[in-house]
C-alpha cells in the first residue's frame, strides 16, 4: 500500500518570501529554489500529531496552501492529508482533511496570463483542488518541473481504494481504548424508558433468548423482527400497538415500501400519544389499493385520550413530500393515503424536497462560501473586500448580490421547511394529544428528520449527551438511515469494494476560484464512485444543522454545546469509529462492525471527562429545571441563519470565533462554579451557626422557664408562710423564721416550756415549740382583753380565771393541729 518515495523531491524546499499572496499573482513572489539535502528532515515517523496506527505513507515537500498562501509539506496518511506548516511542523487546521471526507479532487493547471505587448516564458501552475464534505475547498500548488501531484493523485487513489475491506483506518486502528458496547441493548433500554419500564435494563442474554417483550397498557416490544425477515432496515426489536398481534404485522408490512410498517418512534408518557413512522403506502397509480391489516395497524395509534371516555384522540399522518412528489411516486406503485380510509386522521403535506435537491443545495451553498470568504480556493479576497469592503458594510448593490447567491443556493429555505414541519408535530402532541404519523418515499431520509427533531423538541432527555446519543442510535442507526450512501462512506457491505472519491483533470487560465470554472474544464468521472449511483446528499448534516437552529433559539435548553456538534460531525465524516458505517444495523452485525472498530461516544465521553463540566462540550448556559418540557418554537423564531461553527469555519474563520466568546463564557462559567462552590460552603457554615443559636436559644428558653417557675414557687412559699403564721398565732403563738430557713413557734404554756420537732417539706430544719411563762397570761382565745403578745390587757379584771376551763380543750385542739400535715394544695394563690 506505501507508495516508494521520492527522496530527491525531498531534498527540495520552498523559500516563501514574506509578501502576503494575492490573487494570481502572488505565485510570482515564491522562489522555487534548491536548499542544502540536511535542511528537510530525513523521517516525519515521529510526528506528534499522528494518531494511533496513523502510518505516513507519502510525503510531498515544497507545497503551497493557495487558500492562505502558506508554505509547507503535505503528507499523506492511511487516514487523512496532513499540511505541515514550514519551519514549525505543526499541521495547518485548513490543509488537513480526512480521506473519506474529501467528497472529491480536481487536478488543475493554471496557465500564466500573457499581455499583448508582454510575453511570459513561466511555466503553467499545476493545482489540485480537493472538495471537502465540511464546507471547504483546498487547493495545493505544486513545484513547477516536477511529478509531485502526480504522484500525490496515485497516492491519494491506492489510499482511498485499499486492496482488503479491513485496511480501512477504521480497523487498523481496531477498538483501541475506545470499545463499543453493544448498540441492541442501548436501543432496548431507551424502549423500556419510554413504556415506563426504566427499572429494567437490558442484556445479551436478554436478546438470545428473546426476552425482552415487554409491555405497557397500549404498547409492548416484539421480535418479530429479530432475524431482519420482517424489514430488513429496521432493528430488531419494534415498539408496536399492544392490540395487533405479530401476523397482522407481518401482513401490514406488505402494504408499505420495503416492508416498513408503521411503528412507534416515541410515546408521550402522560398523553399516551405517539409519533409512529413507516414509509410510503403502496396505493398504486389509481390510489384505490387498500390494506386493511394496514389500516387496523394505523387506527390502533388512535387510543382513547386519557379522561374522555369514548373519546379516540386524533391521527395526523404527515407526508414530508410535495404533494405532487406523493402523486407522482403513485406510477411507481406508491402515493400517500386516503383520509377517507383512515379514521380519525387528516393528511399533512410538507412539501420537503428530496435528497437530489438537498445535494445541489450544498453544493450551492459551498461555493457561495468559498466565493466570499477570506480563505477562498482561488487565493483572493472576496469581492465584497475589494476596497475595504467587509461582509458588515459594503455598497448596497453588492451585499444584496451576496445575499441573493446565498438565497439562490436554497439551503436555509430548506432549513426553514423541516424546522416548521418539525414544530407543527411537537405542537400537535403536545398541545392536541394528537398522535402523527411520518413518512416520506422510504422513510428513511426526511422521516428520520422530521422524527428525530421532534422527539428533540417533545422530550428533555434527549438534549442531554446520553439522550442525544439514544436519540441518534434509535432513529437514525436502528432504523436504517443509509449512512454509508447519503454521507459517501465507504461500503463495507457486499462485494467488499471501495468507491472512489471524484478525480478530474482541467486546464484554464485560472481568472476566479477553481470551483466557479467551466470553460475549458474536462472532469472525469470514476465509475465506482457513490455520486455516479446519486445517493450522495447531506441529509445528516442538515438535521445537524438544524438541530443547531433549534440550540440558537433556546440556548439554555441544551447539556451540550454547537462546539460538541462541530467535533461530532467532524468525527462522523472522518469515518475514524465504526458506529456509522454500513446502511442498516443488520449489515453493521454481519460485518462484525462494532466488534473490530472504535466506538465515536466512548471518544467523545472520553474528552468530556478531561476538563468535567467546564469542557468545550459542555454547555455553560444550560438549565435543566428551566426546560424540563417540550418547546414549542413559534413561527417568527423559524427563521434560520448560516450555521457559524461549521459553515463560516473555513471560510471565513473570524466570523465563527464565537469560540472565543465562548471560551470566555466558559472560564466566567468555572469563576461561577468556584464562587457557587464558596457560597454553598459559606451556607453551610451559616446553617451550623444558626443551628448553635437556635440550640443556644432553646437552652436559654428552658432556663428562663425554669427560673420563672422558682420566682413563681417562692411567692408560693411566701404566701404559704404568712397563712401558717397566721393560723398558728391564732392559736396563740409565737412563730418567729430565720434567714437559714429556721422556725420558732412559742407557745404561753404556764411556767412550763415545750419543744416540739415540725417537719419541713423538702428541708431538715427542726423547729422548735417552746411554752413560756409569763406575770400574767390570758387563758382564753376568744377574750376580748387578749392581746396579740399572748397577754392580758386587763390582769386585775379576774375574768381569764372564769374562762380557765377553756384552756384544756384549747391544748387539746393544738396537739391534733401538730399533727397534721400541710400541703400546698392546702392554699390558692391570692
Amino acid at each position: 500500500m506505501t507508495a516508494p518515495r521520492n527522496s530527491s523531491r525531498r531534498l527540495r524546499s520552498l523559500r516563501y518570501s514574506s509578501e502576503k499572496m494575492e490573487g494570481t499573482g502572488s505565485w510570482d513572489v515564491l522562489e522555487w529554489t534548491k536548499l542544502d539535502p540536511a535542511s528537510w528532515s530525513s523521517s516525519f515517523s515521529n510526528l506528534d500529531c499522528l494518531l494511533e496506527s496513523e502510518r505516513i505513507t507519502f510525503e510531498c515537500c515544497g507545497v503551497i496552501l493557495i487558500n492562505t498562501g502558506e508554505a509547507g509539506t503535505l503528507l499523506l496518511t492511511n487516514f487523512r492529508i496532513l499540511f505541515l506548516s514550514e519551519g514549525t511542523r505543526d499541521p495547518l487546521p485548513l490543509g488537513t482533511i480526512p480521506l473519506v471526507a474529501i467528497e472529491k479532487f480536481n487536478k488543475m493547471v493554471l496557465k500564466a496570463q500573457s499581455s499583448k505587448h508582454h510575453s511570459t516564458k513561466n511555466p503553467p501552475k499545476r493545482l489540485l483542488q480537493v472538495t471537502g464534505k465540511d464546507m471547504r475547498i483546498i487547493v495545493y500548488g505544486f513545484r513547477p518541473g516536477t511529478k509531485q501531484r502526480r504522484s500525490l493523485v496515485d497516492a491519494l487513489l491506492r489510499c482511498s481504494n485499499p486492496e482488503r475491506v479491513w485496511d480501512l483506518y477504521a480497523f487498523t486502528c481496531g477498538p483501541s481504548k475506545f470499545g463499543n458496547s453493544n448498540p441492541k441493548e442501548r436501543l432496548l433500554n431507551e424502549y423500556f424508558r419510554l413504556l415506563g419500564k426504566g427499572s429494567l435494563r437490558a442484556s445479551m442474554n436478554m436478546i438470545k433468548d428473546g426476552s425482552f417483550s415487554v409491555s405497557n397498557d397500549f404498547w409492548r416490544i416484539t421480535d418479530l423482527n429479530s432475524n431482519y425477515n420482517l424489514c430488513q432496515t429496521y432493528p430488531f426489536a419494534l415498539m408496536v400497538p399492544k392490540s395487533i398481534s405479530d401476523e397482522e404485522l407481518t401482513q401490514a408490512s406488505t402494504f408499505r415500501a420495503k416492508g416498513r410498517l408503521p411503528v412507534i418512534s416515541w410515546c408521550h408518557p402522560g398523553s399516551g400519544a405517539v409519533i409512529a413512522r413507516s414509509s410510503q403506502p403502496l396505493v398504486g397509480l389509481m390510489m384505490n389499493m387498500r390494506s386493511n391489516f394496514d389500516e387496523k395497524l394505523v387506527a390502533s395509534f388512535c387510543t382513547q385520550l386519557s379522561g374522555h371516555k369514548e373519546e379516540p384522540r386524533k391521527l395526523y399522518i404527515a407526508d414530508a413530500r410535495p404533494r405532487k412528489n406523493a402523486l407522482a411516486n403513485g406510477a411507481m406503485g406508491g402515493g400517500s393515503e386516503s383520509s377517507s380510509n383512515y379514521l380519525q386522521s387528516e393528511i399533512v403535506f410538507f412539501g420537503i424536497d428530496n435528497i437530489h435537491a438537498m445535494r445541489e443545495s450544498f453544493s450551492r451553498l459551498r461555493d457561495y462560501l468559498d466565493m466570499h470568504g477570506t480563505t477562498s480556493s482561488d487565493g483572493t479576497s472576496s469581492f465584497l473586500r475589494h476596497g475595504g469592503w467587509t461582509w458588515g458594510g459594503g455598497n448596497l448593490s453588492s451585499m444584496s448580490a451576496s445575499v441573493s447567491l446565498l438565497g439562490e443556493s436554497g439551503w436555509l429555505s430548506h432549513i426553514q421547511s423541516i424546522l416548521a414541519g418539525v414544530a407543527w408535530i411537537a405542537a400537535r402532541v403536545a398541545m392536541e394529544s394528537a398522535s402523527v404519523l411520518v413518512h416520506c418515499s422510504d422513510g428513511w431520509d426526511r422521516t428520520t428528520q422530521l422524527v428525530s427533531l421532534a422527539c428533540l423538541l417533545l422530550d428533555p432527555y434527549y438534549r442531554t449527551f446520553a439522550g442525544f446519543q439514544a436519540l441518534i442510535e434509535k432513529d437514525w442507526l436502528a432504523f436504517g438511515h443509509p449512512f454509508s450512501d447519503r454521507i459517501g462512506m465507504p461500503n463495507v457491505a457486499g462485494s467488499g469494494s471501495f468507491e472512489f472519491p471524484i478525480q478530474s483533470s482541467s486546464a484554464s487560465s485560472f481568472p476566479s476560484s477553481p470551483v466557479r470554472q467551466t470553460s475549458g474544464s474536462v472532469t472525469t468521472q470514476s465509475p465506482g464512485s457513490s455520486h455516479g449511483l446519486n445517493n450522495y446528499a447531506p441529509i445528516f448534516l442538515q438535521w445537524v444543522d438544524c438541530v443547531s437552529q433549534i440550540m440558537r433559539m433556546y440556548p439554555c435548553a441544551f447539556e451540550f454545546s454547537p462546539t460538541f456538534l462541530v467535533d461530532f460531525t467532524d468525527s462522523l465524516l472522518s469515518c475514524r469509529f465504526g458506529n456509522f458505517l454500513c446502511n442498516s444495523e443488520k449489515e453493521r452485525q454481519e460485518c462484525g462492525i462494532l466488534e473490530a472498530s472504535g466506538c465515536l461516544w466512548a471518544y467523545l465521553t472520553d474528552l468530556r471527562s478531561l476538563g468535567g463540566t467546564s469542557h468545550r462540550h459542555c454547555n455553560p448556559l444550560y438549565d435543566p429545571s428551566r426546560y424540563n418540557g417540550p418547546l414549542l418554537p413559534p413561527a417568527a423564531a423559524l427563521a434560520p441563519t448560516l450555521w457559524p461553527q461549521f459553515h463560516l469555519r473555513w471560510a471565513c474563520p473570524v466570523e465563527p470565533d464565537a469560540a472565543e466568546t465562548e471560551v470566555q463564557c466558559r472560564a466566567m462559567n468555572v469563576k461561577h462554579l468556584e464562587m457557587k462552590k464558596g457560597k454553598e460552603e459559606a451556607e453551610r457554615k451559616v446553617d451550623a451557626l444558626s443551628s448553635t443559636v437556635e440550640s443556644l436559644s432553646e437552652e436559654l428558653r428552658k432556663e428562663r422557664n425554669i427560673s420563672r417557675a422558682a420566682i413563681e414557687s417562692a411567692k408560693r412559699a411566701i404566701k404559704e408562710r404568712g397563712v401558717i403564721s397566721r393560723a398558728v398565732q391564732s392559736l396563740g403563738c409565737k412563730v418567729n423564721f430565720t434567714k437559714n430557713g429556721e422556725c420558732t413557734v412559742e407557745v404561753e404554756d404556764g411556767p412550763q416550756k415545750c419543744s416540739h420537732s415540725i417537719p419541713q417539706k423538702q428541708t431538715d430544719v427542726s423547729e422548735s415549740i417552746s411554752s413560756a411563762s409569763e406575770d400574767t397570761v390570758c387563758e382564753a382565745l376568744l377574750c376580748p382583753l387578749r392581746a396579740r403578745e399572748g397577754t392580758c390587757r386587763w390582769p386585775d379584771a379576774g375574768c381569764c380565771a372564769q374562762n380557765g376551763s377553756q384552756f384544756v380543750g384549747l391544748k387539746a385542739n393544738f396537739e391534733a393541729f401538730e399533727k397534721l400535715s400541710i400541703y400546698d394544695s392546702y392554699f390558692t394563690a391570692e
